[in-house]
């Protein structure tokens, strides 16, 4: 068996156990509102949010391709390989972190923050036009636009239902959110199996097992999908606690009004744009506007403010101990 191969294979099960924690980690994107309102029960909950992130790893060709090729540059070869790698457990380790403590933060900027920590340690080409265009601006807009349409959504709802009784509009909604938590699952995994597949594509062309970074065999949609999907059943109980119950009290058209924006938002970047938004931000500003609708007071401002600096550390935390690993791993990839 070859380095090149080797080293591949380590990469590709790296990627793999990200994909699993990512799943677990980011169970709460599609899910902790409907489990919170009781529009689900926790494991048939689960269950939709693996199937749909299963069905939308499938539709995030894109997103892939931006992870894959419009990130770092890197040549052909064992010791690109070792970026990678050192990138991708500086993710497992920030994600692993703040699963610990409850954070919602983005699975999706630990990637990216570990991957370009990993790729600077090396002196490596990061293609910052690409992290600018296609990573931070949509980092900064998606959570402004998910806190402003859930204001706006929430404000609709409540206008047109202003008359309706509110024991059949909690129970009419109940049944709402099991579409909206199902559209927001198959969102999920359009965004985030996309980023997996993407790393497993830089590892194959980097390896020199195929000629780019943009074509995507089908196994490694398949196998990117299915361990999203296990990890999403897994289930990750402290996050969801910490988005259907901690920032602030949802009833059934609360739930609906934010998982129907957060979802909207997670289609338009990765079908029309092709950027790799965190749908952790995207939900948990959804949520907080739909929440303001009530009042400011409604809304638990600590528990955001701790959740808003986990998204701020992120990058660069991720960064680091992608670069940190970096040196660690580099004499088994020379």
């Amino acid at each position: 068996m070859s380095a090149e191969l080797i080293a591949v294979l380590a990469v590709i099960t790296v990627a793999m156990v990200f994909d699993y924690t990512n799943g677990f980690h980011d169970a709460a994107n599609a899910i902790a509102t409907s489990i919170s309102t009781r529009a689900l029960t926790p494991r048939v909950a689960l269950l939709m949010a693996a199937v749909g992130n299963f069905v939308g790893a499938h539709f995030g060709a894109e997103v892939a391709k931006t992870v894959g090729s419009g990130l770092v540059e890197l040549p052909a070869g064992v010791s690109s390989l070792g970026i990678v790698f050192a990138g991708v457990v500086g993710a497992i380790t920030w994600n692993l972190i703040t699963w610990y403590f409850g954070l919602p933060s983005s699975s999706s900027h630990a990637l990216i923050g570990g991957l370009v920590g990993a790729t600077i340690a090396a002196s490596g080409t990061v293609l910052w036009s690409g992290i600018a265009g296609d990573v931070v601006i949509p980092m900064v807009l998606s959570p402004m636009v998910g806190f402003v349409l859930g204001f706006l959504v929430m404000l609709a709802v409540q206008w047109i239902f202003r008359n309706g009784q509110p024991g059949k509009l909690n129970r009419g909604f109940r049944i709402a959110q099991s579409i909206s938590a199902a559209a927001m699952s198959v969102g999920h995994g359009m965004q985030d199996a996309a980023k997996t597949i993407g790393i497993v594509v830089l590892a194959l062309f980097v390896g020199g097992f195929q000629s780019d970074a943009e074509t995507i065999p089908e196994w490694v949609f398949w196998t990117s999908a299915t361990v999203l999907a296990l990890g999403t059943y897994a289930g990750g109980w402290r996050i969801i606690r910490t988005l259907g119950r901690k920032i602030i009290d949802l009833r059934p058209p609360e739930g609906f009004a934010a998982e129907t924006v957060a979802s909207s938002v997670l289609y338009f970047n990765a079908l029309v744009l092709g950027a790799p938004i965190s749908t952790t931000h995207t939900i948990t500003s959804a949520i907080m506007g739909v929440g303001v609708t009530k009042r400011l007071s409604a809304v638990r401002w600590n528990v955001a403010g701790n959740i808003v600096g986990a998204w701020i550390l992120t990058f660069p935390a991720a960064g680091t101990i992608g670069a940190l690993m970096y040196f660690a791993v580099r004499p088994l990839f020379s």
